[in-house]
């Protein structure tokens, strides 16, 4: 699933080949949305929010998309061939004189006035990324349900918009406790959102979640994706199993030596 730092940084390329110019073409495939025209409207900006990508258009209008596990925009020169899967994937092709933007496999798009952004994103907490982070909202809507492993809490972007799975499994390693670990004995929890804030904002202009600094491959996560691989830190096998809530389970990865708390296994 993309994190934060991935929007951000499709929001960046977007708006950089987007904005300022009018669309010469705006095919969005989706029904509720096939007979929308927007061409000849300029693009005004394109603005991440958590992990929710908005391209504001001309005319008090927002085009509204979410990548969730698999979706994707590649940006294109003219007469370019895309590559960013078969055709029948393409959910949105947003076109000027220089660039074209196609949306691969968007489980969300949709079209909506621009003063009304906050009936989609208005339930987020204060986002990594953005302008209204504030660490100390952040950590109070964290701390507010001490029981709750601190895995879920991470990933409810109601307390912090941005994280996504990888940096879950990072960010424990780093605090040295399990994903199921309560958030309440989490030790110096206002550490764990300022690292937050810190591998985010280190990766937000590059490809991938590089926690570890190193970027050869297999070398660029700690824990995560390194199931019966060396622990990079301790050598012991890394594990694997799932977290979260019913209906909503995530993999997470872990060391069991260098991290401490509860786990599936000891219960």
């Amino acid at each position: 699933m993309p994190e934060g730092d991935t929007v951000w940084l499709t929001a960046h390329r977007l708006h950089a080949a987007l904005a300022g110019r009018p669309l010469l073409r705006a095919d969005l495939r989706v029904p509720q949305l096939a007979t929308t025209d927007l061409a000849g409207r300029r693009m005004l900006e394109v603005v991440p929010r958590g992990k929710h990508l908005m391209a504001r258009v001309e005319g008090g209008l927002t085009l509204h998309s979410h990548l969730r596990m698999d979706g994707a925009w590649h940006l294109y020169a003219p007469g370019e061939r895309w590559r960013g899967g078969p055709a029948h994937q393409v959910r949105a092709v947003l076109e000027n004189e220089a660039r074209t933007a196609v949306g691969y496999r968007l489980p969300v798009l949709e079209l909506l006035p621009t003063a009304e952004e906050e009936g989609v994103v208005g339930h987020l907490g204060p986002d990594l990324l953005g302008p209204d982070w504030e660490p100390a909202r952040a950590l109070a809507a964290l701390s507010g349900n001490p029981e709750r492993p601190v895995g879920e809490a991470l990933l409810d972007q109601r307390n912090l918009a941005g994280i996504g799975n990888v940096y879950v499994s990072e960010l424990c390693f780093l605090r040295g406790v399990t994903p199921w670990t309560p958030f309440g004995e989490v030790a110096a929890p206002e550490k764990l959102v300022v690292l937050a804030k810190r591998l985010l904002e280190a990766n937000k202009s590059r490809p991938g979640h590089i926690t570890t600094g190193d970027t050869r491959r297999g070398r660029t996560n700690w824990v995560y994706g390194r199931e019966h691989q060396p622990c990079l830190r301790c050598g012991t096998p890394v594990r694997r199993a799932e977290h979260g809530e019913d209906g909503r389970t995530r993999v997470a990865y872990w060391c069991p030596r260098c991290q401490r708390g509860p786990t599936p296994s000891a219960g």
